[in-house]
């Protein structure tokens, strides 16, 4: 019976991860627009978008392979199976032990690795300048991922984020600026990795700037849809990460009951709420940086990822 208890929880973070991902999308343009002093789209709209395309034909060119068929659903499992082993409301879950950092770096890789392979796969310019454009963010991102992932392992000892959220959220962290470094270093690799201002505009289709747009430009119908809800889902999964990992409080334990679960729910709505509000400030009160900018950007990403690490190095050393 214990065991059936532990997989429906599990099922359920599985599940909410997946109800909540367009509505994340949603509310983060619902709070721009109600910025700029516009009414705004409907917090549902990105469900509305989903279920049009799922309805809609899908149009393949001539010379599309079976790679360009399959990599809407390579990169929707993946970003899902990614996002789901976050901790959002609970830790200690069933599938807890398969929530390293690690692993999530490899899986959100994997999925850009097809991204990219699709953009370049029908041979169209926009594809092609899509996918270097991608590599080339994705060269300074996962370097500056993966020191952040060392950075948190130093401190907590481990990769597993059960672990790492229960020592973030314990008194024997205290003030760090190594960890300063990490929370601000993760959040512009966040905002490059998800296409958002200033490195991107995911609401724009001109040719000469986008980046995420471009690798999708001939996709339709239930692939676009699959490539659209594992965007939603990247958005949600790097906002679950930073508040697991630096707003741990709220989360239930293993063997908590149902008000715990229900109060780690509403503690997590709580902080995607807040995230999401912080995103359409940000977005709205600055500029799109130029395309030749953004390794700049993430330059700084990768600087403060390694000082931080090499704080932690010589602090242990001393």
């Amino acid at each position: 019976m214990a065991l059936i208890i532990e997989l429906a929880v599990q099922g359920a973070q599985m599940a909410l991860v997946l109800l909540l991902a367009p509505l994340l999308t949603g509310f983060v343009r619902k709070v721009k627009a109600r910025l700029l002093r516009r009414q705004g789209p409907s917090l549902i709209q990105p469900y509305r978008d989903l279920l049009r395309l799922m309805r809609k034909e899908v149009v393949l060119a001539d010379n599309a392979s079976w790679l360009f068929r399959v990599t809407p659903y390579l990169i929707f499992a993946a970003t899902w199976v990614a996002a789901a082993l976050i901790p959002t409301f609970a830790t200690g879950l069933t599938f807890s032990w398969t929530a390293d950092l690690i692993a999530i770096v490899a899986l959100l890789g994997s999925a850009r690795f097809f991204l990219a392979l699709a953009g370049m796969d029908v041979g169209t310019s926009f594809g092609g300048i899509g996918a270097s454009r991608e590599v080339m963010i994705a060269s300074l991102a996962e370097p500056a991922m993966l020191l952040i992932v060392f950075s948190l392992a130093l401190v907590a000892g481990a990769t597993q984020l059960s672990t790492v959220a229960a020592f973030m959220g314990s008194p024997q962290v205290g003030l760090r600026v190594s960890l300063g470094m990490s929370l601000i270093a993760l959040v512009m690799v966040a905002v490059a990795e998800n296409a958002r201002i200033p490195v991107d505009n995911p609401s724009t289709h001109l040719e000469l700037t986008m980046v995420h747009e471009a690798m999708v430009l001939e996709y339709s119908g239930r692939h676009l849809a699959m490539i659209e809800f594992a965007a939603f889902l990247k958005l949600l999964l790097y906002v679950s990460l930073i508040a697991c990992v630096f707003l741990p409080w709220g989360l239930a334990g293993a063997v908590a009951g149902p008000k715990s679960f229900v109060l780690g729910v509403a503690a997590y709505l709580g902080k995607l709420a807040a995230c999401g509000i912080l995103l359409a400030v940000f977005e709205t009160a600055i500029a799109k940086m130029r395309v030749f900018r953004v390794p700049d950007f993430l330059g700084a990403a990768l600087m403060l990822a390694l000082l931080g690490t090499l704080l932690l190095f010589v602090s242990r050393s001393l």
